[in-house]
């Protein structure tokens, strides 16, 4: 679904992204985790070139990125990110609807579509009339995500959707969020900083470091068989976290 081949993008002669290569099948996620400025963001957009590539190959569903105008391109790959991007003079079904505006779909057609897409992610129908402005944060991120399903894609990205939302929300739309794409088989890649989110979610993790992936497997594969000591460490971070929360709970009873 997607490929990535010697992906490269520098900034002068500094490497923002280093002949980074992974692929991603139907209905696996893979989770890209590093330091900011290790090249998480950057690879992300380069998938779907809102940045361009100095060097490399991306191919996604089978067709070289660019050979397609990036508009095109776009239309074909859901994109969910932090902040969600609303626009705040539409409500939430047109939100929604904003993909299908642009291919074109009969306004009956758009407004089934948005109803089946709130369901989807489980918000209630008398929402759709209301704006941003009224919604919560979760809710606000829901709607980005229906909106990025608008067109039914088969590929996803998402760069830290739930990084600005409480605990509770976070964890709620976690567990939403991956229902859904097993669901839909879709083919995504997960940017996160938070480790734990990686393990929770993703099929396979990516480690980047100085714009160069360090090592990508499994969760257990990394934390059992790590490229080296910073990988260890971080892989450990979850374990120890749980181990030093589970003593602080346990010395208050």
């Amino acid at each position: 679904m997607i490929r990535v081949e010697g992906l490269t993008r520098r900034y002068g002669s500094t490497p923002a992204v280093d002949g980074v290569s992974f692929h991603v099948g139907a209905g696996e996620l893979l989770a890209l985790v590093g330091a900011s400025g290790s090249g998480k963001t950057t690879t992300l957009k380069m998938i779907n070139r809102l940045v361009e590539p100095d060097a490399g190959r991306v191919v996604v569903e089978g067709r070289d990125a660019l050979s397609l105008p990036p508009h095109l391109l776009r239309r074909g790959i859901g994109y969910v990110f932090q902040g969600v991007g609303l626009f705040p003079h539409l409500s939430v079904a047109d939100n929604v609807a904003v993909p299908l505006a642009l291919l074109g779909w009969p306004r009956e057609r758009a407004r089934r579509r948005v109803l089946e897409l709130l369901d989807l992610v489980e918000l209630e129908p008398a929402l759709a009339a209301r704006y941003p402005a009224a919604l919560s944060g979760g809710q606000q991120q829901r709607v980005g995500v229906a909106r990025a399903l608008a067109a039914s894609p088969r590929v996803m990205l998402l760069d830290e959707p739930f990084a600005a939302l409480d605990p509770l929300t976070r964890d709620r739309l976690q567990q939403s969020f991956d229902r859904l794409r097993r669901q839909l088989a879709l083919a995504a890649v997960f940017v996160t900083h938070d480790v734990a989110e990686a393990v929770a979610l993703a099929d396979r993790i990516g480690v980047m470091r100085a714009g160069r992936l360090v090592q990508i497997g499994r969760p257990r594969e990394l934390a059992s068989r790590p490229a080296d000591d910073e990988v260890a460490r971080l892989l450990d971070t979850p374990r120890r976290q749980a181990r030093l929360v589970a003593e602080r709970l346990g010395a208050d009873r």
